[in-house]
């Protein structure tokens, strides 16, 4: 329910993992098996003449430096820039405002309910209530029109059903109270603080 690219992220951090359990495998065999070692030493010295001969061969004409280093300083400027695009587009879609009414010229002034006051109210209703583990109530906006993510972390033997009938009926009290019918994301989940299949609903 919101712009943070999910399928980007889990493969930037399958790539990493996979990446970091390549070099563990890698130190510890070079720590306990000879063979190992004796062609990491072959193979890094291997590697160090071809780039001392690659810095040799690609001189900038009247200076001792290489291009490749100044190809290098630009592909991390890049690598920076993506990186800088990609933390932006984390949580993005989080909207600050339920209800954002603009009346006409001929009654000047504008309605606003802030989304923190749906995300209270919510959360007021279902405080202390001893079937759920957590409760998380968050505004974002959809195709350019806020609406709330509930997700509600029930405990053992709390029916489904029942609890996602009970919290659409505080958003329909809530809608009645801001005057406008609000899309509504309702997440149960499960997991270690709930012990069966998570259900979502939608209206």
């Amino acid at each position: 329910m919101n712009g943070t690219p999910h399928v980007l992220n889990r493969i930037l951090v399958g790539i990493l993992g996979l990446l970091m359990m390549a070099s563990g495998t890698l130190f510890v065999l070079l720590a306990g098996v000879p063979a190992v070692a004796q062609w990491w030493r072959n193979w890094s010295s291997d590697a160090y003449e071809h780039a001392v001969y690659l810095a040799e061969q690609t001189r900038i004409p009247g200076r001792q430096e290489s291009w490749l280093w100044v190809a290098a300083a630009a592909i991390m400027v890049i690598l920076i820039v993506l990186m800088v695009a990609w933390l932006a587009q984390q949580g993005k879609g989080r909207a600050n405002l339920i209800v954002a009414d603009y009346e006409d010229e001929t009654t000047p002034g504008e309605v606003q309910i802030g989304g923190a006051v749906a995300e209270q109210a919510l959360k007021a209703a279902l405080a202390g209530r001893p079937d759920l583990a957590a409760v998380t109530v968050v505004t974002y906006e959809v195709q350019g029109r806020p609406g709330l993510r509930v997700r509600v972390h029930p405990r053992q033997g709390v029916s489904p059903q029942l609890l996602a009938a009970e919290v659409s009926g505080l958003v329909e009290a809530l809608d009645t109270v801001v005057g406008r019918r609000t899309p509504v994301l309702l997440h149960i989940a499960g997991g270690a603080r709930a012990r069966f299949s998570k259900a979502e609903r939608v209206r």
